[in-house]
């Protein structure tokens, strides 16, 4: 390791599989937004950039894509020992910079082990409800953690000017708004076949409302790409709800590398949820041409400014009429083609990882 390097590690134990697509393991949009800025910025030779992530079998220490992989914990194991392994990846790294996108035990930790070592703290919110008081209220132990790693955080980065202003009143601190990044590669135009839905089968995803929507318009096909949340007792219910629709194709898994695929075969995305960051889907959707059809989540209003997509303002029956009106006028071409201008504008992530390597310098 050259000692005039930059050192960044980024503490992202659900990683590993976006780096090893064989390991058919889940993640969110956390360690997408993650992997995409390690990636990028290990390709610049002023960077050595490392990752935490768990213990899937692989070696201790692995090196993809330009980036050293240092594995710390195992899920099935104790959380005591789970916080030592984490602890020596860390001081395994020797960063000049870390870097964690999640609340957790791992945020404290890694927060406290900055302080000991006197190294640079940063942290990127993952979530709106984590900005806007929700998590706080709902949460108060590992809510006073979050706040008080924040106000220690060197540096703090949000995903929407919304996120910023919550995240301020809420917890007094000042953030940077900075979008996700994505690699933005020449599109490929292909035959659209279907109505989209992809997301982990987490409570506040909603996957329940989608299978309504495709009961109630027959005539059109449904794909459903639903990996199984870490925790979610509900799973094997929802798949047999999903089997009882005929228009309706549930995929349990899609490795990351093929994902876009779908995207591509998309004529619309559909988000279900109540309330989200900036959903790595929206991009990978715009990145594709596919038009945005979102129950609530609408990041800084986007999706009317950029017109790539519609909100429904929270209303089932309102998401419903809007699909059958992009479905049956082909507006969703028009929304598809906005979106690919806008990805390319804001969340191409050669340009914003530009932005982190100036608050890394600062930093160093």
């Amino acid at each position: 390791m050259e000692t005039n390097k930059i050192r960044v590690c980024f503490v992202s134990p659900k990683a590993y599989p976006l780096f090893n697509p064989a390991v058919e393991k889940v993640f969110g949009g956390a360690e997408v937004d993650l992997y995409y800025l390690g990636t990028e910025l290990a390709k610049d030779r002023q960077f050595d950039v490392s990752f935490v992530t768990a213990d899937y079998g692989q070696a201790p220490l692995e090196y993809r894509e330009g980036v050293t992989l240092i594995k710390s914990l195992n899920f099935d194991k104790n959380p005591v020992t789970g916080a030592l392994a984490i602890w020596n990846a860390l001081r395994r790294a020797n960063a000049d910079i870390y870097m964690i996108k999640s609340i957790s035990a791992g945020l404290g930790l890694t927060c406290f082990f900055c302080r000991v070592y006197g190294r640079r703290f940063v942290y990127r919110t993952a979530h709106s409800t984590h900005c806007d008081g929700t998590y706080l209220n709902r949460h108060f132990w590992m809510g006073k953690m979050f706040v008080r790693s924040l106000k220690r955080a060197d540096r703090v980065f949000v995903q929407s000017e919304q996120d910023g202003r919550n995240l301020k009143k809420t917890t007094g601190v000042s953030s940077i708004v900075l979008p996700n990044g994505h690699r933005v590669n020449p599109l490929a135009e292909q035959q659209r076949d279907c109505v989209l839905w992809v997301g982990r089968s987490a409570d506040f995803k909603r996957p329940d409302r989608f299978l309504r929507l495709a009961a109630s318009l027959p005539n059109e096909r449904f794909v459903m790409i639903c990996p199984e949340a870490f925790g979610d007792k509900a799973y094997a219910a929802l798949r047999g709800e999903a089997a009882k629709v005929s228009n309706l194709t549930f995929i349990e898994h899609v490795r990351f590398d093929q994902i876009d695929e779908w995207f591509a075969r998309a004529k619309v995305l559909v988000s279900t949820s109540d309330s989200e960051g900036f959903p790595n889907t929206f991009i990978q959707a715009c990145k594709a041409g596919a038009a945005i059809l979102s129950l609530a989540v609408n990041p800084d209003g986007f999706l009317d400014r950029y017109q790539c997509g519609i909100c429904a303002q929270g209303s089932e029956p309102r998401l419903l009429e809007e699909l059958r009106r992009l479905l049956n006028n082909d507006l969703y071409l028009a929304l598809g083609r906005n979106g690919r201008d806008y990805v390319q504008r804001y969340h191409n992530v050669a340009d914003i990882a530009e932005v982190y390597k100036k608050t890394f310098r600062e930093l160093v």
